[in-house]
């Protein structure tokens, strides 16, 4: 019987196992073709998984051979552009690892064929599908806090890659800051409006290019969204996942990207008038996810195409995070405030 996605995989590094794992647990996904420019890899690749379908070393030839419908593009951002509009074109629906892709230029071409062929093209954002973030939404959008004024993020890492990221020129802003950045859309659930951003290299820094950066963004609902952050702070590290601070009208909601978040609001039946407000605390709910991360954005994603809607990280809604990215690039660049839709249209 035929399955009913069948699924080219494009790229054969490390990160393709969480697809390729995801893939094989579910009966109506067949793995078609592995593709990567070393053979080699995409054949030790299939050794491991127990695959026995073709090898490529360009994805137009894999579609050519194969009757796939979808493909799952975990190949280096410069190449997700071609990789994308291949398939798109060629009728398949497309799965990819962040970034959209390296340019707005691009996105906005990615999005445009997306829409002219009816196919769903959605973006790897894993880092929605943790409980705990979702816990931290639900904390805001309830009204717990009540409207919201401020966001702000503090990222302070220090990973000793070696590679390619010490060599970036951005390499915080390009490489990782695109998580927080679709996490406070996600949390918040509005669209950047502007962005001023300042990158630079502190002391002590390994990295050639800026390895820190400060950005304030103006946010749909009129909200501000202050991003603080450095690939170079030894000592003290957040987690990961940032550390959150939502303040509200009435209170503020913290997440350490850890534990299980929590709100502090105003205590009801105080004297009018206090100089300094008494505050109780309101967790954070448990939330049942049946599956996280990688897996759990998978699984919206295969949802979508099931439902005939676009997924929650579809590229239509990816761009806007891409765009806070590239918008602070352009802003510390030429050292000034940008509009985030004039950016947009103005590539």
């Amino acid at each position: 019987m035929t399955a009913e996605y069948r699924v080219v995989v494009a790229g054969c590094g490390g990160m393709a196992n969480e697809w390729i794992s995801y893939a094989l647990k579910h009966a109506e996904i067949e793995i078609v073709a592995l593709v990567d420019l070393r053979p080699e890899s995409a054949q030790a690749m299939a050794k491991k998984h127990g695959l026995t379908c073709p090898v490529f070393t360009e994805v137009s030839q894999a579609l050519a051979a194969t009757a796939a419908n979808l493909v799952f593009d975990v190949t280096v951002p410069s190449s997700h552009f071609s990789i994308a509009s291949t398939a798109l074109e060629a009728g398949c629906h497309v799965f990819s690892e962040k970034p959209l892709a390296e340019t707005m230029a691009e996105c906005n071409e990615i999005v445009s064929i997306a829409g002219r062929t009816g196919k769903s093209h959605a973006v790897m954002q894993n880092r929605r599908y943790d409980p705990r973030i979702r816990s931290l939404r639900d904390l805001i959008t309830s009204g717990t806090i009540g409207r919201t004024g401020y966001l702000g993020a503090n990222f302070f890492l220090a990973p000793h890659f070696g590679g390619f990221r010490d060599a970036m020129d951005s390499p915080l802003l390009l490489d990782m800051a695109i998580h927080t950045f679709d996490q406070a859309r996600y949390i918040s659930g509005a669209d950047p409006v502007s962005v001023y951003c300042q990158e630079f290299n502190p002391p002590g820094s390994w990295y050639e290019g800026n390895a820190a950066a400060v950005c304030i963004f103006e946010m749909s609902d009129g909200s501000v969204f202050c991003y603080q952050g450095s690939w170079c702070a030894e000592g003290a590290p957040t987690s990961w996942e940032a550390s959150w601070r939502i303040q509200g009208e009435r209170g503020a909601a913290i997440w350490d990207g850890r534990d299980m978040p929590y709100a502090e609001v105003i205590a009801d039946h105080q004297e009018s008038g206090p100089f300094l407000h008494e505050y109780v605390r309101v967790e954070g709910a448990e939330v049942e996810m049946a599956e996280t991360f990688h897996h759990g954005c998978l699984d919206e994603m295969f949802r979508s195409l099931a439902e005939g809607r676009p997924a929650e990280t579809d590229c239509r809604d990816n761009r806007y995070s891409m765009a806070m990215v590239l918008g602070a690039l352009e802003s510390a660049r030429t050292g000034s405030k940008l509009s985030i839709a004039e950016f947009i249209r103005g590539v």
